[in-house]
């Protein structure tokens, strides 16, 4: 059974879920979502031999939300990562990310490969620091209409979504799925200024079968102190690039593995498809090529347990051997 505690990691309070004994392996939900995207993974994890452990991350559900934009930069949320797999008492980790979890995952393979084991990234592939700060990349190529900038107006998107958080949260979940009618194209990235985001996004009469009623209702829960934590985690993007240039040109060396569905916004963005072709000779220890699960969108892990469980499975255990 999944437990759930609180911890002190990194001058911040993380609550996080917990089931399995074993080699540890942590997973790194994405926006907007919790501990709770990895629903599918906790049992066949721990049955294949893990110790499971997936947090909230700084600004989400019931974890600490501080209130200073800097306190969300790309080297606090890896520092949370390495606190916390030194707090539950292991040297190293396997570590699993989506979405926003992916970057992160694969940051802290990147920044401190004595720590992890082995890294696996869904959705978002592995960072390569390109030559200009992605906001203001985005805001040239899409005059600000990109959501990174909308999402970097103070306030804007946070009060557009904390106005019916189910509303918002069922709105984003589906639009972003494999079975919203227009899902695999960028243009569900940009956003309409005068309207907001979810002007033009389905909401749909009938949940995915991937997503249930009480699936909403826990998700809707943890955003019970609104969406600006999350939301910060963009505004420091370009400070992100800043920060990290000390690593222009690095790879991330510990054992890796992707995966995406070929119906997903994140692949299809400026300049990634390419990026995705040529992983196989720009990542060092890249198990297999990239994994596509057809028919799937952004919710990799959700939308397609069974695929994606038998892939981490496959490489845990490998890893493990």
């Amino acid at each position: 059974m999944v437990e759930h505690r609180m911890i002190d990691v990194n001058g911040i309070r993380l609550h996080y879920a917990e089931e399995g004994t074993g080699p540890l392996v942590v997973l790194l939900h994405g926006f907007p979502e919790s501990w709770h995207s990895w629903r599918h993974q906790f049992g066949p994890l721990a049955a294949a031999g893990f110790r499971v452990v997936a947090p909230d991350q700084r600004g989400y559900g019931r974890s600490d939300h501080p209130e200073d934009v800097d306190a969300y930069s790309i080297l606090h949320l890896v520092g949370d990562v390495v606190g916390l797999i030194h707090a539950l008492g292991e040297e190293r980790a396997f570590v699993v990310g989506h979405d926003w979890g992916a970057p992160v995952a694969w940051h802290t393979a990147l920044l401190r490969p004595d720590v992890v084991r082995g890294v696996a990234g869904l959705s978002v592939p592995p960072p390569f620091r390109g030559e200009r700060p992605p906001l203001r990349a985005m805001q040239e190529l899409f005059g600000g209409r990109f959501y990174w900038n909308y999402f970097n107006l103070p306030g804007v998107a946070d009060a557009e979504f904390a106005l019916d958080t189910r509303a918002t949260l069922r709105r984003l979940l589906f639009s972003a799925s494999g079975d919203a009618p227009n899902a695999g194209g960028h243009e569900g990235a940009l956003v309409d200024l005068e309207r907001g985001w979810l002007a033009d996004m389905t909401d749909p009469e009938v949940l995915p079968a991937w997503l249930t009623e009480k699936d909403l209702d826990e998700l809707t829960e943890s955003y019970a102190k609104g969406f600006t934590g999350a939301l910060n985690w963009y505004r420091n993007l370009d400070r992100n690039w800043e920060l990290t240039a000390a690593w222009h040109g690095a790879v991330v060396t510990p054992p890796a593995l992707y995966m995406y569905g070929d119906r997903d916004l994140v692949p299809a963005f400026p300049g990634t498809p390419e990026l995705i072709d040529r992983l196989p000779a720009l990542m060092p220890d890249l198990r297999r090529d990239p994994i596509v699960l057809p028919g799937c969108g952004h919710w990799t892990q959700q939308e397609r347990p069974d695929e994606v469980n038998e892939a981490l499975v496959g490489f845990l255990t490998e890893l493990s051997a």
